[in-house]
């Protein structure tokens, strides 16, 4: 049995992927998962020092800690040093690499493969690739401005509008982030697009998305999340990208032109001159890529 503890800061990105690489995990070996909670006040340097962690006195000795985040950096090397098992931190560290097992990060950060370091097509995440999609079903993920990309409100409406009315026969939901501009919902609404059902994203439980994505067989996505993105791959359904106009382009940016180069993805002009998306015959599943390594590593498989 492979003991796992899955350090937590609260932060629902950061969650999702440590999810995602626990349940791959779980499902390729029996194993024990332990959650460890770190927000608020949770243990520095001092405490790995001294080699203390209270909080694992009371769990089974962990095989494997994993952790996303700055915040659980110090508790599990705290965990390590007090209770041992093996770290493998999703996420460029803010400590160095090689105070880590094993350091898993998309391959947009611009970190080399090695013996610790395992590079990942985007950030990892929960999906399975849903074997039965339906044709009649479509998802549309809206995020908003960030440090890459800016935000036009008329412009994605428009995208959203031609999407819609050249595929009547596909029931499309539609649902906003926290970054989305307040407002955009309203326009939306007053569009009258009768096959677009909007949600917004704080009216739906953390299961929705993936419950969604299992039945789509088309999502579109904004460009500004390299998560979205790759989340809508990995379901296996064909996947359009939203055009935003650019603020500051950078690794986001650039991974997501490495796909529109690949024709993994098919970014909005190609889709409106072609009217085609291709099928996502190669899905990735990085979690389960990254679980076998880990496994293999550990002597479990």
């Amino acid at each position: 049995m492979l003991t796992i503890w899955r350090f937590t800061d609260g932060k629902r990105g950061h969650e999702n992927q440590t999810l995602g690489l626990a349940e791959a995990l779980c499902r390729l070996a029996p194993c024990r998962l332990e959650t460890v909670p770190v927000s608020g006040r949770r243990p520095g340097a001092i405490a790995w020092l001294l080699g203390r962690f209270p909080q694992g006195g009371k769990l089974p000795r962990p095989d494997l800690l994993l952790g996303a985040g700055h915040a659980t950096h110090w508790p599990m090397l705290a965990a390590r040093r007090a209770f041992g098992g093996k770290i493998a931190v999703l996420m460029k560290p803010s400590l160095p690499l090689s105070w880590f097992d094993w350091v898993i990060v998309p391959e947009h950060d611009g970190l080399p493969d090695g013996a610790r370091v395992m590079t990942t097509q985007g950030p990892i995440n929960r999906i399975q690739p849903s074997p039965k999609p339906d044709p009649h079903a479509g998802l549309m993920l809206i995020g908003g401005p960030s440090a890459e990309y800016g935000w036009s409100a008329a412009a994605l409406l428009q995208q959203v509008r031609l999407v819609a009315l050249r595929q009547p026969e596909i029931g499309w939901l539609l649902t906003s982030s926290r970054r989305t501009p307040a407002g955009f919902l309203l326009d939306l609404a007053n569009s009258n697009l009768p096959n677009v059902k909007a949600v917004a994203h704080d009216a739906v439980s953390p299961a929705w998305l993936p419950q969604q994505l299992a039945q789509a067989a088309q999502v579109w996505v904004t460009p500004d999340s390299a998560s979205m993105v790759y989340e809508a791959l990995t379901s296996g359904a064909a996947v359009g990208c939203f055009e935003l106009p650019y603020a500051r382009p950078g690794r986001v940016a650039r991974g997501l032109e490495k796909l529109l180069r690949d024709k993994r993805l098919t970014g909005f002009s190609e889709w409106e001159r072609s009217g085609k998306l291709p099928p996502n015959d190669h899905p990735p599943n990085e979690a389960e890529r990254c679980a076998r390594h880990l496994l293999h590593c550990l002597g479990r498989i």
